[in-house]
């Protein structure tokens, strides 16, 4: 498929970001590749940088200084050669660093990395997470001759059953996670604590994604899961306020603590701050259901 690439939409300075995201990507990728032994590795490419969600479509919001405190990321699509070329911690990790301290960049940007055949299997299963990207994505860097299928929805009965099982298997395994975080919040351990109630926030996130466009990407970053479930509905930026910086802080609190509630003895969090996070994510709970029942009924309309 012929992909988008005019950004005529977006602001001038906008664009200038844009431009510096895939400088930034393109330098690292190529960085990483230095030392590499393996043929797919050295001769590894990226065959497309793609913006999707709230900036490729219209509909972003720029506004870190009103009551909600709320900016919209740039979400971006990797495509690469090989399998290989999406380990985060090889070709990834300095790229994601350099993005969230370029002081030239105002907007947080997320991404994820998949190949080529990867994205053209996605496709040929009908996810609507990738047959939307196609339709309103906007590519910002091409090497032709590698093009993206035409997707093949699925039947509105598959699509159904499929959104409809993700739900109600998905919702029920974030409120056990909630169930052992007050376990431990109880016995007072409180890093243990901290990284199950991560899991029940990440947990809801991808019954989101998954429920909604049929894919949720293999990521533990919440930022991003959050991210990309709050383009598909607003109503679900009211569950993390985020005009105060101590609740910014929290947030990022419970981000962490997925590897350094684990791992790192320095990590902190107190008990009043745990239950502040818990009370965010059973909002979280409660805004997710209605969003998923709200498209569990319009596909069952369409069955």
């Amino acid at each position: 498929m012929r992909m988008k690439t005019s950004l005529d939409h977006l602001p001038a300075a906008k664009r200038r970001e844009l431009d510096r995201v895939v400088e930034i990507l393109r330098a690292e990728f190529e960085e990483a590749k230095i030392g590499a032994s393996s043929e797919p590795r050295k001769s590894g490419q990226i065959y497309k940088i793609i913006l999707f969600g709230s900036y490729a479509r219209g509909g972003w919001v720029d506004e870190p200084h009103t009551a909600k405190g709320y900016r919209s990321d740039y979400d971006i699509l990797i495509v690469v050669s090989h399998k290989k070329l999406t380990d985060y911690a090889t070709y990834w990790y300095k790229a994601e660093d350099r993005l969230i301290n370029e002081p030239t960049l105002k907007t947080p940007v997320q991404f994820i990395v998949h190949t080529l055949g990867d994205v053209n299997s996605q496709l040929a299963e009908g996810r609507y997470f990738f047959s939307d990207i196609t339709k309103e994505g906007i590519a910002l860097h091409e090497v032709p001759g590698h093009k993206l299928g035409t997707p093949k929805p699925p039947t509105p009965q598959a699509a159904y059953e499929m959104a409809k099982g993700y739900y109600e298997r998905g919702l029920p395994r974030s409120e056990d996670a909630v169930r052992g975080y007050k376990f431990f919040l109880n016995d007072k351990n409180l890093k243990d604590a901290a990284f199950i109630l991560h899991q029940a926030a990440e947990r809801a996130y991808h019954t989101l994604l998954l429920t909604i466009t049929l894919y949720s990407p293999a990521v533990h970053n919440i930022e991003f899961l959050r991210s990309l479930a709050e383009s598909h509905d607003p109503r679900l930026i009211d569950a993390w306020p985020r005009d105060q910086r101590r609740h910014r802080r929290m947030f990022q609190l419970l981000k962490r603590a997925y590897v350094e509630a684990r791992y790192s003895e320095h990590y902190e969090i107190t008990r009043e701050e745990l239950e502040w996070l818990e009370g965010c994510v059973t909002n979280l709970h409660t805004c997710i259901a209605a969003t998923c029942e709200d498209r569990l009924e319009a596909m069952r309309g369409e069955v």
